[in-house]
C-alpha cells in the first residue's frame, strides 16, 4: 500500500494536534482555575456551558479567522501579511496571562519548527501567536486550512477538559461526554470563522478576561500564571 499526499497530511496533523507535541498547552487553564476556584462552575453541565461560550465567542471570531488568513496569506507567497495578523491576535488577548499562554506556546512550537528546518518567517524573539506558527506548520506540511481549524480547535479543547478534569473534578467519562458533546460546536466554529474578514476580528468573552486576570493573584494555583 502507497502512503498519499493526503495520508501524510493527515498524520502531520495528527502531530501538530497531539497532546504531547512540546508546546505545553497542558500548563495553561486560561482562566478555567479561577472560575472553577471561584465556585463559578461546579460540574459537568457549567464547564460545558463555559467552554461552549469561548468555542463560540473565541475560537470562531478570533482564533480561526487568523489562522485561515495566515494560511490564506501563505499560500499567495505574502509574508507580509503575518506580523500585522500576529500583532491583531496579540492584541486581542485581554490579559498578561492569556497573552503569556499564547505566547510561550508560540515560542515552543517555533522551536520544534526550526528543530525540523522548517521555515518560521519571524526573527529570534519576536513575540508570535501560536495560531501564527500553526499556520506556518501546516502550510509547511500542506494542511488544508479546514482541517489544520479542527485539529487546532480539537487540540485547546483537549487541554481545557483536561484542565477540567483535575480542576472540578471530573471523571474519566464526564470528560469524554464533554469532548463528545461540544465537537458539533467546533465543526460550526470552523464554518463560522470562514465568512470574518480582519476587520471583523474580535472575541467578547469579559468573564474569561476577569478570570484570566485574577487568576494571576490566586493564593494557590496549579497551572501556570
Amino acid at each position: 500500500m502507497s502512503i498519499t499526499s493526503a495520508d501524510t497530511a493527515l498524520l502531520r496533523l495528527m502531530q501538530l494536534s497531539s497532546v504531547s507535541l512540546p508546546v505545553g498547552g497542558y500548563a495553561f487553564s486560561q482562566g478555567l482555575e479561577y472560575a472553577i476556584e471561584e465556585d463559578w462552575l461546579s460540574n459537568e453541565e457549567q464547564v460545558q456551558q463555559w467552554l461552549a461560550t469561548q468555542i463560540t465567542q473565541g475560537l470562531a471570531q478570533l482564533d480561526l479567522p487568523i489562522l485561515r488568513l495566515a494560511m490564506q496569506a501563505l499560500t499567495r507567497c505574502d509574508e507580509n501579511a503575518l506580523p500585522t495578523l500576529n500583532q491583531l491576535i496579540l492584541a486581542n488577548r485581554e490579559s498578561s496571562e492569556l497573552r503569556l499562554s499564547d505566547s510561550a506556546m508560540g515560542e515552543a512550537l517555533t522551536r520544534v519548527l526550526r528543530q525540523q528546518q522548517i521555515p518560521v518567517i519571524f526573527q529570534k524573539k519576536t513575540e508570535v501567536s501560536f495560531v501564527l506558527m500553526f499556520a506556518i506548520a501546516a502550510h509547511h506540511w500542506k494542511i488544508e486550512y479546514h482541517h489544520a481549524a479542527l485539529g487546532f480547535s480539537w487540540s485547546w479543547l483537549e487541554n481545557q477538559v483536561a484542565a477540567a478534569t483535575k480542576l472540578v473534578p471530573l471523571g474519566q467519562s464526564q470528560a469524554q461526554r464533554l469532548l463528545g458533546n461540544l465537537q458539533a460546536l467546533l465543526i460550526d466554529a470552523v464554518t463560522d470563522a470562514e465568512t470574518i474578514e480582519a476587520e471583523q476580528i474580535g472575541a467578547a468573552l469579559p468573564a474569561l478576561a476577569i478570570a484570566s486576570a485574577l487568576h494571576e493573584t490566586q493564593y494557590t494555583r496549579i497551572f501556570r500564571s
